[in-house]
């Protein structure tokens, strides 16, 4: 994760944890054999570092965020974290697999040819690149709704995060080295914590960056207006739930 958002790892975890839950699966494809020494890239709070250190591997977590590593210290305390840029990190040694689970898409696009340098250089000769992170279209009805009523009251706001297709992606990974053996584009429609504020409560964890020139009043009138927009199309009235439109892109390169 980078520093663009303001990061709480408790909120991140008690009302967000689909994040790494959805992101368990991921760990078939990685196939962690113990003795394996993997670098888990956006670690947030560590709870995957740990699933995989369970099956024997040696594992280092970094997260550019201090206070997910702090957390992640203080609820894994036997393994290692670091706070680190991936686009610009020089381990110690190298890694048999780099792993990245819902991290890719908060570093802006132009600088993801730094981060894949980064991950060519950790890896030995024939290591892998197990990861997923946001694909196009990603929550493009609530960065849509986000972007008009913003638009409105008359702010700018230059869309944050980074959503690739796999063709613009699988380039990008093979001109930093790597063959791709594996992408898939897919919908995953996501259910949000927190019931009929469960929406608000997500924009509040993740989307700070819209927000940055926007007074707090401003900004409850702002998702007042958002929520009015999506409740057709996102929000189930039986359930009190509200349902994320997220789209992944996942990948498998070896270098």
């Amino acid at each position: 994760m980078t520093d663009g958002n303001d990061w709480n790892p408790d909120d991140y975890d008690d009302g967000h944890g689909f994040v790494y839950e959805y992101g368990s699966d991921m760990l078939d494809l990685l196939d962690p054999k113990p003795g394996d020494r993997i670098l888990d890239l956006g670690c947030g709070t560590g709870h995957l570092t740990a699933d995989i250190a369970d099956t024997g591997a040696e594992t280092l977590g970094i997260d550019a965020s201090a206070e997910m590593v702090r957390q992640a210290h203080e609820a894994y305390p036997s393994l290692d974290f670091e706070q680190a840029d991936a686009r610009a990190y020089a381990p110690a040694g190298s890694f048999d697999a780099v792993f990245s689970n819902a991290a890719l898409h908060w570093i802006p696009g132009t600088d993801h040819d730094a981060v894949l340098s980064t991950v060519a250089d950790a890896l030995t000769a024939d290591g892998r690149f197990v990861a997923e992170f946001g694909g196009r279209g990603n929550v493009r009805h609530i960065t849509d709704a986000l972007e008009a009523e913003l638009a409105e009251r008359g702010y700018e706001v230059d869309h944050p995060w980074y959503f690739p297709s796999i063709g613009e992606y699988a380039p990008r990974l093979e001109s930093a080295g790597f063959e791709v053996r594996f992408a898939r584009l897919f919908d995953r429609p996501t259910t949000l914590d927190g019931g009929d504020t469960g929406l608000r409560e997500w924009v509040g964890m993740f989307g700070d960056e819209f927000f940055e020139n926007v007074a707090a009043e401003e900004r409850e009138r702002v998702l007042d207006a958002v929520e009015d927009r999506l409740r057709g199309a996102l929000f189930e009235a039986d359930s009190e739930t509200w349902t994320a439109d997220y789209r992944r892109l996942r990948f498998v390169a070896t270098k």
